[in-house]
């Protein structure tokens, strides 16, 4: 990006050039007319005929430079100004560019996460935490239902199916990664669901836009290619966005995500969904030898 912006600018100042100074104009187009000239000669050096069509095609080129010199030369203010309106974008990208980090985030947090997580996909197997006792999640679940705080997360969660094993291996490992990652900036991630059958995800799709927006064999859930994963404290999930806490937890872990090369549900558009991360380039293949 910087090689073509460089080569963008010189572009510029050479148009500039030409435009303001007519020595420089006369001096070019004489360059050029000698170089085809040369090349004009050794043309007819090799064939008569296809030098007279080489001289011609040179008297046509310095009829081109000198008119589009002339055009510059009479329009040289509005030739300045086009090469500033140019110019300008691509130079203030050079000169103010520096690391985007999404708000709320402390930018030496999330190098040392995002180097934690690149040296655990180097190679490193993690294994699964112990599971939460099941009162965790029927607490969660009762929770949702009297609150809005999760509208994105599927209400059901009691009954979710948390097994690791069932989620795809490569995916796996990623999530394993990035909670150990997150645990080590102080948020504690927990599986709340991982493989979903057919069956659940169409009775969720059901319930409406609050839940989900895929029907039956359009989830990655039931390719095993899609995680959902809250933040726990204090004996509870979270994930209240209002919560200043759980929206830098919830952050971390998208960007973390992100950079692993998933996709997260924060960054959609229809239905936020902050605790959901899937592989999705591997999810559009599955559906596709299920015939969806």
């Amino acid at each position: 990006m910087v090689l073509w912006m460089a080569v963008f600018f010189l572009l510029s100042v050479a148009a500039a050039w030409l435009a303001l100074f007519p020595a420089a104009r006369d001096g070019v187009a004489a360059g050029v007319g000698r170089a085809l000239g040369r090349l004009a000669w050794v043309g007819g050096r090799m064939q008569a005929g296809a030098g007279r069509r080489a001289d011609g095609i040179t008297r046509m080129l310095r009829q081109r430079v000198r008119g589009l010199a002339g055009f510059l030369h009479r329009h040289r203010r509005l030739a300045v100004l086009a090469l500033v309106l140019l110019a300008l974008p691509p130079l203030l990208v050079m000169t103010v560019r520096r690391e985007v980090v999404l708000e709320g985030l402390d930018p030496a947090v999330v190098t040392a996460a995002d180097r934690h997580v690149l040296d655990l996909l180097r190679g490193e197997r993690l294994a699964p935490p112990p599971d939460l006792p099941p009162a965790v999640f029927t607490a969660a679940e009762a929770e949702l239902q009297r609150s809005a705080a999760g509208a994105a997360v599927p209400r059901a969660i009691a009954s979710a199916d948390r097994r690791w094993d069932r989620v795809d291996a490569g995916l796996r490992q990623q999530l394993l990664a990035i909670h150990q990652a997150m645990a080590r900036q102080g948020y504690r991630m927990v599986l709340v669901e991982g493989y979903r059958s057919p069956g659940r995800q169409a009775e969720l799709a059901r319930r409406g836009s609050g839940t989900t927006l895929a029907g039956a064999g359009r989830s990655c859930h039931q390719y095993g290619l899609a995680v959902d994963s809250a933040l726990y404290r204090d004996g509870r999930l979270q994930w209240d966005m209002g919560d200043p806490w759980t929206r830098r937890g919830y952050l971390l872990y998208g960007r973390l995500a992100t950079d692993a090369g998933l996709e997260w549900g924060g960054n959609w558009r229809s239905l936020k969904d902050y605790v959901h991360v899937e592989a999705r380039d591997a999810c559009r293949e599955a559906r596709r030898a299920a015939g969806y």
